[in-house]
């Protein structure tokens, strides 16, 4: 995907000039043995602080994107997507599942550290909103992505999830809509 057509060129180049014909099917790697095993074991260490407020931000700002009608959203210098939303999510959700313990100070990833970390995020993002609207919008993102980690079962895509749960959205529009047409004349047929 490229989000800078101004970058097809140089990066083709540099594909081509590195790399020999149109993929690297052909690069096996027999130094690397993986096991059923290995697949189905959860990694050890990694998690910080750091990493889990930037998890949350990536979900929360997804949200909020996808709320406004976009598929994408600029953080950090980083363009953002549903693939990237999806990672953020999934891996908050394990953390808190597997009770995974922070690098940083030791605290484990609980259901209330999350929930205070995403109220704290909140307040930072506030002061970006320039309008009332923006700020609600924020607070319902940060509402939705927090229902999300915070589900028993793992939904299996964010996207889909919040099409089906939260179908009040549309619908809402749908009755607002009823119910001003309710002091219309009506047509007669």
């Amino acid at each position: 995907m490229v989000y800078d057509l101004s970058l097809i060129e140089p990066m083709q180049k540099l594909f081509k000039l590195h790399t020999e014909g149109d993929n690297q099917l052909h690069q096996l790697r027999h130094d690397v043995t993986v096991t059923p095993d290995d697949l189905l074991s959860m990694p050890l260490g990694g998690v910080t602080l750091y990493g889990l407020k930037y998890n949350i931000a990536v979900g929360v700002l997804f949200v909020n994107a996808w709320l406004s009608g976009r598929g994408h959203f600029i953080y950090r210098g980083q363009v953002e997507d549903s693939a990237t939303a999806e990672i953020s999510r999934s891996q908050v959700w394990q953390w808190i599942r597997h009770q995974t313990q922070l690098e940083d100070d030791s605290r484990v990833v609980s259901r209330r550290l999350v929930t205070d970390l995403i109220t704290e995020l909140t307040m930072e993002l506030r002061a970006l909103c320039a309008s009332a609207r923006e700020k609600q919008r924020l607070h319902t993102a940060a509402d939705m992505f927090l229902e999300v980690v915070l589900k028993r079962d793992f939904p299996e895509f964010i996207t889909t999830y919040l099409i089906q749960a939260h179908s009040f959205l549309s619908s809402q529009n749908t009755e607002q809509v009823e119910a001003l047409n309710t002091d219309l004349p009506q047509p007669k047929l």
